[in-house]
């Protein structure tokens, strides 16, 4: 279990590196009493939080294995994370993804000088073949979210909305492998416990709540999680070390249909500062159309975790 030293630390790490982004308060209509206010990861030098965890772990390495380089497996953000991150060390970096990642987030990740190699859908076929190649060449794997350093870059983002927010009451964030829920929530708990940690997922791809609530790790197949469009949150499993910290620190998980995704993008998209990826809007949906599912607190937080959306799938949300 990581501590909230750890997360400090991460947050030294990232001084001038990752981007302290802001808390842009979302207009509620109509007289409700309760506030949102959003956490605008979209911000970030790669258009999402990723940043955070990757550039926190690269620069953990020892010298002999920054020498070798690093390699991931991701769909997208990560990607560009260790992309960015491998760049601003000065390290070779190879990323598996896979066909069916968006080409923005391919492009994007290519742009950065990463060497990119292709494989299925499956989240475990593009961890089984980055081993492969590490194995091969003794590239040193940067996991997506099964990490402490990386679960501490990420919790990065609860210190700061704990800074900039100090009486917030409840914090929703994305869940997929489960690195962001359980570092935000692990630094929102072991600095302010009674400070509500809730995730949301899409319910096609919602093995993290059925994990939480059954309390073990629920796996589902590729093909059912590639349902979602919420690419970043396709992954089958929680990792074991995140489901540790989420079970310890998260309230609960609740989930949203593909509709609630898409009309969050779209009211997300009405201002260039909070537009939002699918998955990104995730937590914003999770609030807007889950309040009954919710604790009822007033000030509230949601976090936008990536805005690398296609620029056609932009340009039809704000048309219709």
């Amino acid at each position: 279990m990581i501590t909230l030293s750890d997360i400090h630390a991460a947050q030294a790490r990232l001084r001038g590196i990752a981007t302290h982004t802001p808390l842009i308060e979302f207009k509620l209509y109509g007289t409700n009493p309760r506030r949102l206010f959003l956490k605008a990861e979209n911000q970030q030098p790669i258009g999402a939080f990723k940043l955070r965890g990757a550039y926190n772990k690269i620069s953990s390495l020892p010298p002999e294995e920054l020498r070798r380089g690093v390699i991931t497996y991701s769909s997208g953000n990560h990607a560009q994370g260790v992309a960015y991150a491998a760049r601003a060390l000065g390290v070779k970096a190879v990323i598996v993804m896979p066909d069916n990642a968006p080409a923005i987030k391919r492009e994007a990740t290519a742009a950065l000088g990463a060497e990119i190699v292709t494989v299925g859908p499956g989240s475990s076929e593009r961890q089984i073949r980055a081993e492969e190649l590490a194995a091969q060449h003794g590239y040193a794997i940067i996991p997506p979210y099964n990490d402490e350093q990386i679960i501490a870059g990420q919790g990065t983002m609860g210190l700061e909305i704990l800074r900039d927010l100090p009486d917030v009451e409840a914090v929703l964030a994305p869940v997929g492998g489960g690195g962001m829920l359980s570092g935000i929530a692990t630094a929102i708990k072991l600095s302010r416990p009674q400070v509500k940690v809730i995730g949301v997922e899409p319910e096609l791809a919602a093995d993290a709540q059925a994990s939480l609530r059954s309390g073990e790790i629920v796996q589902l197949t590729a093909s059912d999680v590639s349902r979602t469009s919420a690419d970043g949150l396709r992954t089958q499993s929680i990792g074991p070390i995140n489901f540790e910290h989420i079970r310890r620190y998260v309230d609960d998980i609740i989930t949203v249909t593909e509709d609630e995704i898409r009309r969050s993008m779209k009211y997300l998209s009405a201002d260039p500062a909070t537009v939002a990826e699918p998955s990104g809007a995730v937590a914003f949906a999770g609030f807007l159309f889950h309040a009954g599912e919710l604790p009822a607190t007033k000030l509230n937080v949601a976090v936008i975790s990536g805005g690398n959306i296609e620029p056609k799938v932009l340009e039809e949300l704000r048309r219709g």
